[in-house]
């Protein structure tokens, strides 16, 4: 909990003011919600100074359900195990003890903010996870922010590389972070999410309160060249392999620029009239394309090709933008394919280059990279 988000509390007599809230024991109790409120965060907490807290009793007001919690091991402060329940009433009862043996109690009946007046953020990658050098931390709000810059700094990303790191918006409701180069291997970073109680604009508040950390892989980076329908994949600086593919073909070429593997699929259905192909000699419906890997939101994916003919790889491009991978039927075997889906973490980079398309929009996919430091700085709102 952010000290900035504490304010003096209400409830119990005149505990609305400094001298009522410290009251003649000397402690003063204070709880992140001001009593009335109506829009409470959903960590919301209580600190203690002046002595320690012995009880806090936390319930919603509509069923009478306890909410568990823990006080601190120095009796300083308390906070709920769980979130609470967006649009719902609770009554807090916090109780504490001085060294001279003086106590003090305070109350406070307080609503969270509703779904309506908050906003939420889902993010990848979530803590715990191992991922290549390519992942950024990427934020997507369920409503747009108008407060860019209030939002943006309640969310720090740090490196144990030491790598500055910088946010940077793709419109009102996606906020990215990345280093200027790809993360350090081995390097953990630690995310700190600091929204409960900060304003987004046009009256929402923010809900989340949260600290992880994930771990960066090591470096793979596999560059696939159009002109000779390959891939090599270099892992911490040295080529491991030379793997002969099949690009997108003359009139559906493949994006060119860096691309980060954002979804692994052991078998996915491809239907290209999910992604604009209508044409009934252009289209396809595949229901069982193995090892699947997405690089673009648009639907472009490294995977394996059991369909195609042995003789297209390393020759030609044929697919519709998708670079493919000799496999077979149901993924099994030893094939290229399925050793690309082994060897790859989510957050590695694929990179295309000599295709005739334009170069991968950032915000298509995880795809950041192909912007200059310099513009995705111009984007953080800090």
């Amino acid at each position: 909990m952010s000290a900035m988000a504490l304010s003096a509390c209400g409830g119990g007599g005149a505990a609305g003011s400094d001298e009522g809230a410290k009251g003649a024991s000397g402690i003063r109790i204070k709880v992140s919600a001001q009593d009335g409120a109506t829009d409470a965060g959903l960590s919301t907490g209580v600190r203690v100074s002046g002595g320690k807290l012995t009880e806090v009793r936390l319930i919603r007001v509509d069923n009478g359900a306890s909410v568990k919690g823990a006080i601190a091991a120095d009796g300083s402060s308390w906070k709920p195990s769980v979130q609470l329940e967006r649009g719902t009433t609770y009554k807090l009862v916090a109780n504490a003890k001085a060294d001279n043996g003086r106590t003090a109690t305070e109350n406070a009946t307080f609503t969270t903010v509703s779904s309506k007046n908050s906003f939420l953020a889902s993010y990848t990658p979530d803590g715990g996870k191992t991922v290549g050098v390519g992942m950024p931390v990427s934020f997507t709000f369920d409503k747009s922010i108008a407060n860019k810059k209030d939002v943006q700094s309640h969310i720090t990303v740090t490196s144990s590389s030491g790598q500055q790191v910088v946010g940077h918006w793709f419109g009102s409701q996606r906020l990215d972070f990345r280093p200027q180069e790809y993360w350090k291997a081995g390097s953990k970073v630690t995310l700190k999410i600091d929204l409960d109680g900060v304003k987004g604009g046009g009256g929402i508040t923010g809900v989340q309160s949260k600290t992880l950390a994930f771990t960066i892989g090591r470096s793979q980076v596999s560059t696939v060249d159009m002109n000779t329908q390959t891939m090599t994949v270099v892992r911490d600086g040295k080529t491991i392999k030379s793997v002969p593919i099949s690009g997108g073909s003359p009139k559906n070429p493949t994006y060119n620029g860096q691309m980060v593997i954002s979804e692994k699929l052991v078998q996915t259905r491809m239907d290209g009239s999910t992604v604009g192909f209508s044409n009934p000699t252009e289209t396809y419906d595949i229901p069982d394309v193995p090892h699947a890997m997405r690089l673009s939101a648009s639907g472009t994916f490294v995977h394996g090709n059991y369909w195609g003919s042995p003789s297209v790889f390393g020759r030609s491009g044929t697919s519709h933008g998708c670079i493919g991978l000799q496999d077979n039927k149901g993924g099994g075997g030893e094939t290229p394919g399925k050793w690309f889906f082994d060897q790859s973490l989510l957050g590695d980079v694929v990179v295309v280059k000599n295709s005739h398309e334009q170069t991968v929009k950032p915000d298509n996919g995880l795809n950041g990279w192909n912007l200059s430091w310099s513009d995705w700085q111009a984007g953080s709102a800090l």
